[in-house]
């Protein structure tokens, strides 16, 4: 029963530090346009490998054709360009943050700015979170007639990204080469694995919130025309989903310099932090 009542607790905290960041949001709106960049640049590199993939016929070897050894090099150049954007424009986002969290005034280019000088890094992490990525998918497809086996993977998987929760901001505040975030970051996992876990369930339960809301007015629309719901549902939900994926990046900002160096972001208050993450856990940079 005490071990319930500290989770409720935690979760709630991690509401309160939702809404903070909620408020750090509403006070500097332009952050929410580093992941509609990176949602439409997805989008358009996403068309682009499809079409190479249909053009030179790896799609339909994958759909159950001999795969060749091109056919795998497409897919993790695939692999790597797609987690490159991903964290590009996150790195951007988060550094971005970083500086309104410490009080400035962060304009689009300071974040690519940030981003672009870590571009090494960047592409450095992304290599590893691609080769990761591709492995566990591998393993996924090997073991789907395997129950066991998937909740193995799903395992791994999980414990894989909470020890990389910190890379990005990592990467972004203190410049260090991708295999060393991985090894920083993970230390900083130890300090908070448990507000990790309820951070992301919380964020997590905010985005069905978030994806039930934008869904409301697809709905209504769809009534009268399936077609123009289903349109209004990819804009509302994927507006939704942008604003969700901010705050938790806003969040991971706030968490880390708190964490790395005991600083508590503007928008934040120390009391919250300290009754989140308690004083029991260590400030020092090491």
């Amino acid at each position: 029963m005490e071990e319930l009542t500290t989770v409720f607790a935690t979760i709630g905290r991690t509401w309160e530090l939702t809404k903070m960041s909620w408020g750090v949001l509403t006070s500097d709106r332009k952050l929410i346009v580093f992941p509609l960049l990176s949602g439409l640049a997805l989008v358009v590199l996403a068309a682009l490998l499809t079409g190479v993939g249909l053009g030179v016929g790896t799609l339909d070897r994958l759909g159950g054709g001999a795969v060749t050894i091109a056919d795998f090099a497409l897919l993790a150049v695939t692999y790597f360009l797609l987690a490159f954007v991903i964290i590009y424009f996150n790195a951007a986002l988060i550094g971005a943050a970083m500086v309104r969290l410490a009080g400035g005034e962060p304009t689009l280019g300071d974040g690519f700015r940030l981003a672009n000088q870590r571009l090494p890094q960047i592409a450095g992490w992304a290599l590893i979170s691609a080769t990761v990525g591709l492995i566990l998918q591998a393993l996924r497809n090997q073991s789907e007639d395997n129950f066991l086996g998937q909740i193995v993977i799903s395992m791994v998987g999980g414990i894989w990204a909470y020890l990389t929760f910190f890379v990005v901001p990592v990467l972004v505040a203190e410049g260090a080469g991708p295999i060393e975030a991985i090894k920083r970051s993970g230390s900083l996992f130890k300090r908070t694995w448990g507000e990790q876990v309820a951070a992301s369930f919380g964020f997590g339960i905010v985005g069905l919130i978030a994806a039930v809301i934008g869904l409301a007015p697809a709905f209504l629309v769809a009534q009268v025309s399936p077609m123009a719901g289903a349109a209004v549902a990819v804009v509302t939900v994927g507006l939704a989903m942008t604003v969700v994926s901010t705050l938790e990046a806003i969040f991971k900002a706030a968490l880390y310099g708190y964490v790395a160096d005991g600083r508590v972001a503007e928008g934040f208050s120390r009391g919250t932090l300290e009754s989140a993450y308690g004083p029991q856990r260590g400030l020092s940079r090491f």
